[in-house]
Protein backbone atom coordinates (compact mmCIF):
# COMPACT_ATOMS: atom_id res chain seq x y z
CA UNK A 1 0.00 0.00 0.00
CA UNK A 2 1.37 3.30 -0.92
CA UNK A 3 0.89 6.22 2.21
CA UNK A 4 -1.24 8.58 0.65
CA UNK A 5 0.68 11.65 2.25
CA UNK A 6 2.76 10.58 -1.17
CA UNK A 7 0.36 10.94 -3.68
CA UNK A 8 -0.46 14.39 -3.05
CA UNK A 9 2.64 16.38 -4.08
CA UNK A 10 3.56 16.60 -7.23
CA UNK A 11 7.01 17.43 -9.29
CA UNK A 12 6.71 20.83 -11.06
CA UNK A 13 8.76 21.54 -14.24
CA UNK A 14 9.02 24.82 -15.51
CA UNK A 15 9.33 25.66 -19.39
CA UNK A 16 9.94 28.53 -22.28
CA UNK A 17 8.37 27.12 -24.95
CA UNK A 18 10.09 23.51 -25.12
CA UNK A 19 13.33 24.68 -22.58
CA UNK A 20 13.23 23.53 -19.80
CA UNK A 21 14.21 25.72 -16.81
CA UNK A 22 13.88 24.84 -13.57
CA UNK A 23 12.56 22.10 -11.24
CA UNK A 24 9.91 22.67 -8.42
CA UNK A 25 7.55 21.18 -5.82
CA UNK A 26 3.45 21.02 -5.60
CA UNK A 27 0.62 19.20 -4.41
CA UNK A 28 -3.43 19.00 -5.02
CA UNK A 29 -6.07 20.89 -3.18
CA UNK A 30 -9.57 20.23 -3.59
CA UNK A 31 -12.18 22.94 -3.02
CA UNK A 32 -16.14 21.19 -3.68
CA UNK A 33 -16.18 19.75 -7.05
CA UNK A 34 -12.55 22.14 -8.32
CA UNK A 35 -9.39 20.89 -8.18
CA UNK A 36 -6.20 23.17 -7.64
CA UNK A 37 -2.37 22.75 -8.25
CA UNK A 38 -0.61 24.63 -5.79
CA UNK A 39 3.15 25.99 -5.91
CA UNK A 40 5.03 28.90 -4.88
CA UNK A 41 4.14 31.68 -7.10
CA UNK A 42 8.19 32.18 -7.46
CA UNK A 43 7.91 28.97 -9.57
CA UNK A 44 5.81 30.56 -12.14
CA UNK A 45 6.58 34.11 -11.87
CA UNK A 46 10.05 36.14 -10.55
CA UNK A 47 11.48 39.16 -11.67
CA UNK A 48 14.62 38.90 -9.09
CA UNK A 49 15.44 35.81 -10.95
CA UNK A 50 14.30 36.95 -13.99
CA UNK A 51 12.43 33.63 -14.62
CA UNK A 52 9.60 33.97 -16.84
CA UNK A 53 8.49 30.36 -17.77
CA UNK A 54 5.44 30.19 -19.91
CA UNK A 55 3.90 26.46 -19.41
CA UNK A 56 4.29 23.94 -16.23
CA UNK A 57 4.59 20.43 -16.48
CA UNK A 58 3.73 17.66 -13.64
CA UNK A 59 4.06 13.95 -13.13
CA UNK A 60 0.95 12.05 -12.82
CA UNK A 61 0.19 8.40 -12.07
CA UNK A 62 -2.26 7.06 -14.45
CA UNK A 63 -2.42 4.06 -13.50
CA UNK A 64 -3.31 3.27 -9.81
CA UNK A 65 -2.31 -0.50 -10.30
CA UNK A 66 0.84 0.46 -11.89
CA UNK A 67 2.88 3.43 -9.61
CA UNK A 68 6.33 2.03 -12.11
CA UNK A 69 3.87 4.19 -15.16
CA UNK A 70 3.39 7.71 -15.42
CA UNK A 71 2.52 10.45 -17.60
CA UNK A 72 3.55 14.65 -18.22
CA UNK A 73 0.44 16.83 -17.84
CA UNK A 74 1.36 20.22 -19.58
CA UNK A 75 -0.06 23.24 -18.19
CA UNK A 76 0.30 26.46 -19.97
CA UNK A 77 0.74 29.32 -17.92
CA UNK A 78 -1.21 32.36 -19.83
CA UNK A 79 -4.63 32.36 -21.56
CA UNK A 80 -5.07 35.64 -23.99
CA UNK A 81 -2.33 36.87 -22.80
CA UNK A 82 -3.29 37.06 -19.32
CA UNK A 83 -2.00 34.83 -16.04
CA UNK A 84 -3.89 31.64 -15.45
CA UNK A 85 -2.54 31.53 -11.52
CA UNK A 86 -4.39 32.64 -8.71
CA UNK A 87 -1.89 34.71 -6.58
CA UNK A 88 -2.44 37.01 -3.17
CA UNK A 89 -0.58 39.83 -1.18
CA UNK A 90 -2.11 41.32 2.29
CA UNK A 91 -0.91 43.90 4.21
CA UNK A 92 2.62 43.22 4.46
CA UNK A 93 3.03 42.57 0.81
CA UNK A 94 3.22 40.07 -2.05
CA UNK A 95 2.07 35.98 -0.56
CA UNK A 96 4.51 33.61 -2.38
CA UNK A 97 1.64 30.83 -2.71
CA UNK A 98 -0.07 30.60 -6.39
CA UNK A 99 -2.99 28.09 -7.33
CA UNK A 100 -3.97 27.03 -10.61
CA UNK A 101 -7.55 25.68 -11.26
CA UNK A 102 -7.03 22.35 -13.42
CA UNK A 103 -9.77 20.86 -15.65
CA UNK A 104 -10.23 17.64 -14.55
CA UNK A 105 -11.87 16.12 -17.67
CA UNK A 106 -8.27 17.20 -19.19
CA UNK A 107 -6.71 14.74 -17.05
CA UNK A 108 -5.53 11.31 -18.06
CA UNK A 109 -7.87 8.61 -17.59
CA UNK A 110 -7.23 6.67 -14.11
CA UNK A 111 -4.95 9.58 -12.80
CA UNK A 112 -3.77 8.63 -9.33
CA UNK A 113 -3.68 11.72 -6.69
CA UNK A 114 -4.58 12.53 -3.36
CA UNK A 115 -5.97 16.23 -2.48
CA UNK A 116 -5.94 18.10 0.22
CA UNK A 117 -9.30 20.13 0.88
CA UNK A 118 -10.17 22.94 3.69
CA UNK A 119 -11.25 20.11 6.00
CA UNK A 120 -7.17 19.45 6.44
CA UNK A 121 -7.00 23.31 6.94
CA UNK A 122 -5.96 24.33 10.91
CA UNK A 123 -9.42 25.55 12.93
CA UNK A 124 -7.51 27.03 15.29
CA UNK A 125 -3.58 27.80 15.74
CA UNK A 126 -3.55 27.47 19.13
CA UNK A 127 -3.36 23.41 18.21
CA UNK A 128 -0.14 23.64 17.03
CA UNK A 129 3.51 23.98 19.49
CA UNK A 130 6.86 25.25 18.87
CA UNK A 131 8.75 22.43 18.38
CA UNK A 132 6.26 20.63 16.63
CA UNK A 133 7.51 17.58 13.99
CA UNK A 134 6.35 18.47 10.69
CA UNK A 135 6.86 17.07 7.08
CA UNK A 136 8.29 18.45 3.87
CA UNK A 137 6.84 16.41 0.88
CA UNK A 138 8.76 17.34 -2.07
CA UNK A 139 11.29 17.03 -4.77
CA UNK A 140 14.72 18.69 -3.56
CA UNK A 141 17.10 19.59 -6.43
CA UNK A 142 14.42 17.38 -8.54
CA UNK A 143 15.10 13.95 -6.69
CA UNK A 144 12.35 11.50 -6.61
CA UNK A 145 11.44 7.50 -7.15
CA UNK A 146 12.34 7.58 -10.62
CA UNK A 147 10.65 3.98 -10.73
CA UNK A 148 7.60 4.87 -9.07
CA UNK A 149 7.33 8.38 -9.94
CA UNK A 150 7.07 9.47 -6.23
CA UNK A 151 8.62 12.42 -3.79
CA UNK A 152 10.96 12.28 -0.60
CA UNK A 153 10.02 13.28 2.65
CA UNK A 154 12.13 15.52 5.07
CA UNK A 155 11.86 15.84 8.54
CA UNK A 156 11.35 19.51 9.81
CA UNK A 157 9.77 20.68 13.20
CA UNK A 158 8.01 24.52 14.06
CA UNK A 159 10.97 26.88 14.82
CA UNK A 160 8.65 29.70 15.43
CA UNK A 161 5.46 30.75 17.18
CA UNK A 162 2.96 28.99 14.84
CA UNK A 163 -0.07 31.34 14.34
CA UNK A 164 1.73 34.94 14.63
CA UNK A 165 3.30 36.32 11.22
CA UNK A 166 7.01 36.02 11.80
CA UNK A 167 8.22 39.30 11.79
CA UNK A 168 5.11 40.50 10.13
CA UNK A 169 4.79 38.42 6.79
CA UNK A 170 2.39 35.70 6.44
CA UNK A 171 4.66 32.99 7.25
CA UNK A 172 5.85 30.55 10.11
CA UNK A 173 9.27 29.11 10.02
CA UNK A 174 10.60 25.56 10.25
CA UNK A 175 13.62 24.06 11.39
CA UNK A 176 14.60 22.11 8.42
CA UNK A 177 17.29 20.74 5.85
CA UNK A 178 15.73 21.56 2.56
CA UNK A 179 17.13 22.29 -0.78
CA UNK A 180 16.05 24.22 -4.58
CA UNK A 181 13.52 22.29 -6.05
CA UNK A 182 11.83 22.20 -2.86
CA UNK A 183 9.29 25.52 -3.33
CA UNK A 184 6.21 24.47 -3.47
CA UNK A 185 6.00 22.00 -1.48
CA UNK A 186 3.27 20.53 1.63
CA UNK A 187 4.36 20.84 5.14
CA UNK A 188 2.31 18.73 7.47
CA UNK A 189 1.76 17.24 10.45
CA UNK A 190 0.21 13.79 11.13
CA UNK A 191 -3.58 14.19 13.02
CA UNK A 192 -3.33 12.89 16.58
CA UNK A 193 -7.42 12.28 16.76
CA UNK A 194 -9.86 10.80 14.04
CA UNK A 195 -11.39 12.84 11.54
CA UNK A 196 -14.14 11.26 8.99
CA UNK A 197 -13.36 14.60 7.02
CA UNK A 198 -9.73 13.36 5.80
CA UNK A 199 -10.54 10.20 4.45
CA UNK A 200 -7.53 8.24 3.99
CA UNK A 201 -5.13 11.46 4.60
CA UNK A 202 -4.69 11.50 7.90
CA UNK A 203 -2.54 14.99 7.81
CA UNK A 204 -3.48 18.68 8.78
CA UNK A 205 -1.76 20.79 5.67
CA UNK A 206 0.05 23.76 7.96
CA UNK A 207 1.97 25.42 4.93
CA UNK A 208 3.42 25.93 1.71
CA UNK A 209 7.29 25.75 1.19
CA UNK A 210 9.24 28.64 -0.08
CA UNK A 211 12.57 29.42 0.70
CA UNK A 212 15.50 28.92 3.19
CA UNK A 213 15.85 31.83 5.44
CA UNK A 214 19.51 33.22 6.13
CA UNK A 215 20.77 36.06 7.71
CA UNK A 216 22.43 39.08 5.56
CA UNK A 217 25.65 39.18 7.83
CA UNK A 218 25.90 35.63 8.42
CA UNK A 219 30.02 35.36 7.61
CA UNK A 220 30.25 32.49 4.50
CA UNK A 221 33.55 31.34 5.62
CA UNK A 222 32.68 31.38 9.96
CA UNK A 223 29.22 30.82 10.18
CA UNK A 224 26.93 27.54 8.93
CA UNK A 225 23.89 28.54 7.17
CA UNK A 226 20.54 28.60 9.93
CA UNK A 227 19.14 26.08 8.34
CA UNK A 228 15.52 27.86 8.49
CA UNK A 229 12.65 28.21 5.72
CA UNK A 230 9.72 30.22 5.52
CA UNK A 231 6.25 28.28 4.71
CA UNK A 232 3.44 30.51 4.29
CA UNK A 233 0.57 29.93 6.38
CA UNK A 234 -1.70 27.56 4.19
CA UNK A 235 -5.10 29.09 5.12
CA UNK A 236 -4.33 31.63 2.02
CA UNK A 237 -5.53 28.72 -0.12
CA UNK A 238 -9.23 29.50 0.92
CA UNK A 239 -9.17 33.01 -0.11
CA UNK A 240 -7.52 31.86 -3.63
CA UNK A 241 -9.45 28.90 -4.07
CA UNK A 242 -12.85 31.48 -3.58
CA UNK A 243 -15.35 31.89 -6.06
Amino acid sequence: MIESILLTAARVCTFDGQVALTNASGFFFARGHRLFLVTSRHVLHDEASKHFPDRIEIELHDDANNLAHSTGFSIPLYRNGRSIWRQGTDSAGEIDVAAIELEQGALPAGAAYRAFTPAHLLGRFDQVEVGSSLLVVGFPLGFHDTLHHMPVVRQAAIASSFGLRFQGKGYFLTDARTHRGTSGAPVVMRCTSADPRHGDLPWLLLGVHSARLDVGTRDLELDEALGLNCAWYADILMTLTDM
